[in-house]
């Protein structure tokens, strides 16, 4: 039905609004099934988390960016159990909020499949979590949690990366 890596996405974002969290298992999904492809529904979503992150930090500059990428990659519809036309007007709010420097707030993503919204609420319900609860803005751990991580890896990856294409050039 639904790779276990979006059921674990939607139960991270509608949960524990953990949208770091978010990010690391799409990415892992991304890299196994699509990787090196931008346009991918599943970089939209961690894009879309990227820039939840960055908003609930008040790094307006990053969320704004990132939701943008959001949006170009939600233009062409994708099936993953969510009414694309509603994620589309989502984002464009998300977006005025944004650009506007609005404090961010929680927010739900328009799951339109009925079996995929009651797995992932089964699965928020089996992690201690609660379906749809706002975000714990005073959780200091939870809001910089990329501060937290070892990026060791992440930036072996960047300097690689860096250096191919400059020996392509």
């Amino acid at each position: 039905m639904y790779p276990q890596e979006y059921i674990q996405f939607l139960t991270h974002f509608h949960g524990d609004r953990d949208y770091f969290e978010c990010h690391e298992v799409l990415e892992e999904l991304w890299k196994k099934t699509d990787s090196g492809n931008k346009d991918s529904s599943w970089v939209g979503l961690i894009l879309l988390a990227v820039s939840t992150y960055h908003h609930r930090r008040g790094n307006f500059k990053g969320a704004k960016r990132t939701v943008e990428k959001a949006l170009k990659i939600f233009e062409t519809p994708a099936n993953l159990g969510l009414d694309i036309p509603r994620l589309n007007s989502l984002l464009k709010e998300r977006l005025a909020l944004i650009e506007t420097e609005t404090a961010y707030t929680s927010f739900e993503l328009p799951i339109c499949d009925p079996v995929l919204l009651g797995v992932c609420k089964k699965s928020c319900a089996r992690a201690g979590l609660v379906w749809g609860q706002e975000s714990d803005i005073t959780n200091l751990s939870l809001i910089h949690r990329h501060k937290l991580r070892d990026r060791t890896d992440v930036i072996r990856e960047r300097d690689q990366s860096l250096k191919m294409r400059k020996g392509s050039e």
